[in-house]
């Protein structure tokens, strides 16, 4: 599969055409050409592609993918902003999915690249790269059980490297790392991991935190880092990392480590054993060891509440998305309809006001965008009545404000490119 994928990457075919939605209607918002970049599922649709239009402004007017916008092939698509460009990243659910590279012209999106890799389960940018890693859901019995990584560079827009980690050295337990999300610390890359045994992500090892640090670019495993007053850092498919200012990284965990559940006949039944609350926990800059004297209980400070998303503002806030205990799972990211404004030295939690009712909103997005100005934040609700907005959110005044209107679909990204 290697060579397949080498061989895809070689064989990208640059164009700058745009692809744009045939269902052009009289009746059709005008484009609105600008820097921001959304994603939007048509409404009343299922297993149906995105769309992405650009809009000149968050804060006021509306958009439309009715006669407007760029469609993407396929449906799971995820999206990620390097080296001023916009990546669309198709999760294939086992198959190879493909990748659409994009930058701005004009305001407007200009189609750099399309092609193919395997489908991985973390992505970030690292230096000029992207690296992408496809993470086993099984034991090998009868060899090695190996994590495969690639790095796309960002300006040939081309694979540059690709090779493999043992899966099973990082937690040595017997489990599988699954890494939850990777991000760049300095000169290396941090993998926030899950310990697991199969595909259906049980562990016997519920109640701890760990990160494994690669050297990059050859992704040796140099430590790791552990943990034991939370359970594992981030989610699925969640990036629980930030990095402040001063270089300190503070990690969630949402604390929804899974097992088998025994008190039921059904083999596949699953229960929640994490013993330990929701926290945040910090590696002080400079260093590789969790910090033993910081330690924020979530659920303490919020009253009852867990984190199950976040995005850093800077000045050591972050906009989080948070839910009750009563509604905490593995898989229940997007059911939160909440939003705080979480300060990691004060250890507070405050929500934010001015959202629409709970029983409105449909969900919120995950992926969204701030300018890292230490107060601003830009997140799409998406309502029951089928009608979505862009929110901007004021952490110096727990506040959001309605903003961009998005008529014809359901928003799940908000990015922003130069």
């Amino acid at each position: 599969m290697k060579t397949t994928i080498t061989k895809a990457f070689a064989a990208l075919s640059i164009t700058a055409a745009l692809a744009s939605c045939s269902n052009k209607n009289d009746n059709a918002v005008p484009e609105n050409p600008g820097n921001f970049v959304l994603a939007v599922t048509p409404a009343g649709s299922t297993g149906v592609a995105d769309y992405l239009v650009t809009a000149g402004s968050l804060d006021t007017g509306k958009v439309s993918i009715v006669g407007n916008g760029v469609e993407q092939d396929g449906t799971y698509r995820y999206y990620v902003t390097a080296n001023n460009k916009f990546f669309s990243m198709l999760y294939g659910q086992g198959n190879p999915g493909a990748v659409t590279a994009y930058n701005i012209e004009s305001g407007k999106l200009n189609k750099l690249s399309n092609f193919v890799t395997e489908t991985v389960q973390a992505f970030a940018p690292v230096n000029e790269d992207i690296l992408l890693v496809k993470i086993p859901r099984s034991v090998n019995t009868s060899g090695s059980t190996s994590a495969s990584w690639y790095r796309v560079n960002t300006n040939s827009l081309s694979i540059v490297g690709q090779g493999t980690v043992d899966a099973l050295a990082p937690s040595n337990n017997g489990e599988i790392a699954h890494f939850s999300w990777i991000k760049q610390v300095g000169n290396k890359v941090y993998a926030p991991y899950f310990s697991i045994n199969g595909g259906n992500f049980w562990t016997k090892y519920p109640d701890s935190a760990w990160v494994a640090v690669y050297s990059y670019p050859e992704m040796q495993l140099e430590k790791v880092i552990k943990d034991d007053r939370t359970s594992f850092i981030g989610r699925y498919f969640t990036d629980g990392l930030g990095v402040t200012e001063n270089g300190d990284i503070y990690a969630f965990s949402s604390a929804v480590a899974m097992d088998s559940n025994t008190e039921t006949a059904d083999a596949r039944d699953s229960k929640l054993t994490s013993t330990k609350p929701s926290a945040i926990i910090r590696i002080k800059a400079g260093t590789t060891e969790f910090d033993q004297s910081y330690y924020f209980n979530f659920e303490t400070a919020s009253d009852g509440y867990v984190i199950t998303n976040w995005i850093y503002l800077g000045n050591n806030n972050f906009i989080a998305h948070i839910q009750s205990k009563e509604q905490k799972g593995p898989y229940t990211a997007n059911v939160g309809k909440e939003l705080a404004v979480v300060n990691i030295i004060d250890k507070t939690v405050k929500k934010i006001g001015g959202l629409p009712k709970k029983e409105d909103i449909h969900n919120l997005t995950l992926n969204n965008y701030t300018p890292t100005d230490g107060k601003t934040a830009y997140v799409g609700v998406n309502l029951t009545n089928g009608t979505s907005y862009i929110y901007k959110i004021d952490a110096s005044t727990h506040a959001a404000t309605r903003g961009l209107k998005v008529e014809g679909g359901v928003i799940t990204a908000v990015k922003h490119l130069q």
